[in-house]
């Protein structure tokens, strides 16, 4: 992990979900919705910002307004991969928003995503590769904001 190399915290917005609602976040999608989802992902991700450390977060944390603000003020790195690649990446997990047709979903929420994350990013990267090549190039983007 990058984390470890740079001497920094790593902090998952999810797993502060799981642990403020008490349940998994699927779960919590299917019982609250995703508008109740998003404000909490959103107090999440403050808690995380605040660590001053690597920050992951779920991939639909852009559509929330006070999200995309957030990030604005964070150095935020846009990891883009393939339509095809995204499906496997995530196969077994629990995602009610992807219930029905998940590829023709993802592929829909990636383009109306794209201009959220175009917005919110200092450097966008390929992360289609293995993960050593995603870190070679994280490492150069966050190597120019020094």
């Amino acid at each position: 992990m990058l984390s470890a190399e740079w001497n920094c915290q790593h902090v998952d917005t999810d797993d502060i979900i799981v642990k403020k609602a008490g349940c998994s976040i699927g779960d919590f999608i299917r019982e609250k919705g995703e508008p109740a989802f998003r404000e909490l992902e959103f107090e999440a991700l403050e808690e995380a910002l605040k660590s001053e450390g690597v920050v992951a977060t779920g991939g639909g944390i852009v559509t929330f307004e006070k999200s995309r603000a957030a990030l604005k003020g964070a150095p935020t790195v846009w990891l883009d991969t393939h339509d095809n690649q995204i499906t496997p990446r995530l196969g077994g997990t629990d995602r009610p928003l992807l219930d029905n047709n998940p590829g023709q979903i993802l592929k829909l929420m990636r383009e109306a995503r794209a201009p959220f994350y175009e917005e919110v990013s200092r450097a966008r990267v390929d992360a289609s590769g293995t993960l050593e090549d995603v870190k070679n190039q994280i490492r150069i983007v966050a190597g120019s904001w020094a």
